[in-house]
């Protein structure tokens, strides 16, 4: 303890006061008296290491006209109950390490400075619902036994809950963050609901042993998440970061105007990502989901580099990047390619340099079996990966056969090209039985020579 300890018995931890030298727990009922009238609001209220009851809080609230100022409570024992509702605290409260025997509510109140609660534990349940609190707000550490409210809560600089750990049920629907929230390697052990929340949020390393529930306006992160049950995110407007997240039951994504990241994912149950408005996926790489639905989003820049279950993947109303559309003319065999428009994955743009320079992580082969994989709904993408799955074989230089079924009619499935060739042959025939006919026309035409003549 870096404060004069009672010294009513060693055992206590409660700050000294002047002159008795005890805490304000252990003082006699006239010493208390004297002790509370010199309280008096917006002034330094110190009960570091205290013990205080019910009683005891309720009558340093009145002498402070619950309007204390800048409050230490660090290492503070509550044994009954805590209800704040209608306190202001006009300066930064410290409430590290405090004990909370029974009901902690503070329902309503008001911090004008930073609040920290670092390492307090809650035996009971924990009400943070409806605080405005102008600084940041600190639950690092600290461990909730029981349901942990803190729905509607008003914070201007932020929420840090790093390691922390939420027993019971815990609710955050409809908090302004401010700064944003941190939940860096917490553990939920049930429900968690996190709808409706303004500000960023992130879940990096957290573990979530029931359903999690979470939306956000801002940045959301659950990079190295570990979800046990169902994984529900909703995001407008913000950046949604899943990488290497793992979530044994199903996973839904919901983006509006949004963008989101789900390498190295591992999604064993059913995962749907749904898209409104201008939502994009960025990657897919390596991500193990045996079924895996995406409706309605940009996948234009999306890698499928290493995606463990392709024919897991079910795709409708999605658009992809275009291939480059005209004639170019190669050192290669053959050295004039024409080329038309068609879907394409943003892999294959990076390997043939057709888009941004960088590791691909794939090779042609791969990329076919990609392309077979994947099951766009409607035909037209179907018929283009179709393509695309051959021509990225013929790429790998597998089977000579191949070369010549794309230049003659595209793999069967660009017969414009097979009508092509079709009406030059023709054409090269009807010239050459042309030639052949006004030839023979022409030697009958000649006039007999003199030896025709004399005879």
């Amino acid at each position: 303890m870096d404060w004069v300890t009672c010294a009513y018995s060693v055992a206590c931890t409660g700050v000294a006061s002047r002159p008795s030298g005890l805490c304000l727990a252990h003082l006699s009922p006239e010493q208390l008296l004297q002790a509370l009238e010199e309280l008096a609001p917006g002034r330094l209220l110190d009960l570091r290491g205290t013990t205080v009851s019910g009683d005891l809080l309720t009558r340093i609230l009145h002498a402070t006209r619950s309007r204390p100022g800048r409050t230490r409570l660090d290492h503070v024992r509550f044994t009954g109950d805590v209800r704040l509702s209608g306190v202001t605290f006009a300066g930064d409260v410290s409430l590290d390490e405090a004990r909370f025997e029974r009901l902690a509510s503070f329902f309503g109140a008001r911090f004008d400075g930073n609040v920290s609660l670092a390492g307090a534990r809650f035996t009971r349940e924990l009400s943070f619902h409806g605080v405005t609190a102008r600084g940041h707000v600190s639950f690092d550490r600290a461990v909730m036994s029981r349901d942990a409210l803190f729905s509607q809560v008003v914070l201007g600089h932020g929420l840090s809950c790093e390691r922390a750990r939420f027993d019971g049920y815990a609710t955050f629907d409809g908090a302004c963050l401010g700064d944003g929230a941190t939940f860096r390697g917490t553990r939920f052990g049930r429900t968690l609901s996190f709808r409706k929340v303004s500000g960023s949020a992130g879940f990096e390393a957290a573990h979530f042993a029931a359903d999690a529930y979470l939306s956000g306006t801002g940045r959301l992160s659950v990079a190295r998440a570990r979800a046990d049950g169902i994984l529900d995110v909703a995001a407008a407007r913000c950046g949604v970061n899943l990488r290497g997240v793992e979530v044994s039951g199903a996973t839904t994504l919901r983006l509006t105007d949004s963008q989101a990241d789900l390498e190295g994912a591992v999604l064993r149950g059913p995962a749907t990502v749904t898209g409104r408005g201008r939502s994009m996926l960025t990657s897919l790489r390596q991500v193990e989901a045996a079924s895996l639905s995406l409706f309605g989003l940009d996948l234009s820049v999306c890698r499928f580099a290493g995606l463990a279950h392709p024919a897991g993947v079910r795709v409708k109303d999605c658009t992809f990047a275009l291939t480059p559309r005209g004639v170019r003319v190669s050192l290669r065999w053959p050295m004039l390619r024409w080329f038309s428009r068609r879907r394409a994955l943003a892999d294959e743009h990076t390997m043939r340099g057709w888009g941004d320079a960088g590791d691909t992580g794939t090779t042609p082969d791969r990329l076919a079996a990609l392309y077979a994989g994947l099951r766009p709904t409607d035909r037209a993408t179907s018929a283009d990966f179709a393509f695309a799955a051959m021509e990225m074989r013929r790429q790998a230089g597998h089977r000579w056969w191949l070369s010549v079924s794309w230049l003659l009619c595209g793999y069967g499935m660009r017969m414009g090209r097979a009508a092509g060739w079709f009406a030059l042959v023709a054409a090269l025939t009807a010239a050459a039985v042309l030639w052949s006919s006004a030839s023979h026309a022409e030697r009958q035409a000649e006039p007999p020579g003199p030896a025709m003549l004399h005879r």
